[in-house]
């Protein structure tokens, strides 16, 4: 029996989990994960931390992969998720349907969350770069409330603490009572994958290749849709 440490990305944490479970039930295997954000556990395991299987987005595994921590052969893309809007569930949905629509409903919402730009997060990196684009970002930082990690985020808008929060569908409809508007508009579209990869010299990479198997199991594609990430393993 090996125990398997797990080091994700929040984005795909709800899948990696039930999959998970699954694989230590048929198994045997202990599957311990370790979720976070994507800068953060990067850091980690730049700074030595040990793990046998890491799902990151592809920028963070190239970077990693370059001092050479991974074993060759072993990165394998999981899933891609879109960034989105979401409301409280019963709440208006406000016009999102173009950039121009999206803009003016961050202008009129009162309080706007969004995953913290400090904390390193992909999500939240991506929405302030977008506010400095749309030449908006004084304006919405002022009324703007931050998560860590994107569930946070949406747990917001289901408290009923902001109007409007946006980071990653995958997490958004992990959240009861978060309710997705659909994802950004237009030219504002933003595509997100995570990517596994095996750490070389890793006391259990047999049984870490045996659980990406696992994850990769195109019997479980449909999950992978429903949990709001479109499976990227498929050929």
């Amino acid at each position: 029996m090996a125990h398997i440490k797990v080091m994700s990305a929040g984005a795909v944490e709800a899948m990696v989990k039930a999959l998970g479970a699954e694989f230590e039930r048929e198994s045997g295997h202990k599957v311990e994960i370790v979720s976070g954000i994507a800068g953060g556990l990067r850091e980690r395991i730049a700074g030595g931390e040990q793990a046998d299987l890491v799902i990151l987005p592809p920028g963070a595994i190239d970077a990693l992969d370059k001092e050479g921590r991974f074993v060759a052969g072993s990165r394998t893309d999981l899933g891609r998720t879109v960034t989105g809007v979401a409301v409280r569930e019963g709440a208006p949905a406000p016009d999102i349907s173009t950039p121009d629509a999206f803009k003016q409903a961050l202008l009129n919402a009162r309080v706007i969350a969004y995953t913290d730009p400090k904390a390193g997060g992909s999500s939240g990196n991506f929405f302030a770069g977008l506010l400095e684009k749309l030449g908006i970002a004084e304006a919405v930082n002022k009324k703007a409330i931050f998560g860590k990690r994107g569930y946070e985020v949406a747990q917001m808008v289901a408290d009923g603490r902001a109007e409007i929060a946006t980071t990653f569908i995958s997490e958004i409809l992990t959240v009861k009572g978060a309710k997705v508007v659909g994802p950004l508009p237009g030219a504002l579209h933003n595509v997100n994958t995570y990517t596994a990869a095996i750490p070389a010299g890793g006391r259990n990479s047999e049984a870490a290749f045996a659980l990406l198997r696992a994850l990769t199991n195109p019997a479980t594609a449909r999950r992978w849709t429903a949990a709001g990430l479109e499976p990227a393993f498929l050929k």
